[in-house]
This record gives structure tokens, C-alpha cells and sequence, in this order.
């Protein structure tokens, strides 16, 4: 897969509304009613890349894949 086919993605099922993501990285996810992760924007920049596969690290389900 190439870089520009990754994209970012929270899995709905897996969520478990904790805010690790969103908490640390609000540019590319928000929360829905629920408080369950949902992705706001894709990482476009070298920065915002990083924060993605941050966010994937430090997700305690491993419901985000990037």
C-alpha cells in the first residue's frame, strides 16, 4: 500500500470511548454522542502522519488503523 492509500480509520465496534485519541490528537479525530472516536480529517502532513500512527500505538482497543 502505498502512502497515499493509507488512510486513517476507527473501527466503530472496537471503540471503547476512552478519548485517547481525540484527547491527544483532536485535529484528526472527534468524538460522536456516545463519546466513541470518529476520524474529523485525513493526516495530510508530515506532522499530522505521525500523530496518525501515534494514535494507533496508543489506542488501548486497537480500534484505529492508519
Amino acid at each position: 500500500m502505498t502512502e497515499k492509500e493509507k488512510k486513517l480509520a476507527v473501527d466503530e465496534d472496537s471503540c471503547i470511548a476512552c478519548g485517547t485519541c481525540y484527547g491527544v490528537e483532536p485535529e484528526l479525530f472527534k468524538s460522536d454522542d456516545e463519546g466513541k472516536s470518529k476520524v474529523k480529517k485525513q493526516p495530510e502532513s508530515p506532522e499530522e502522519k505521525e500523530q496518525a500512527k501515534e494514535a494507533v500505538d496508543g489506542c488501548p482497543s486497537q480500534a484505529i488503523s492508519y
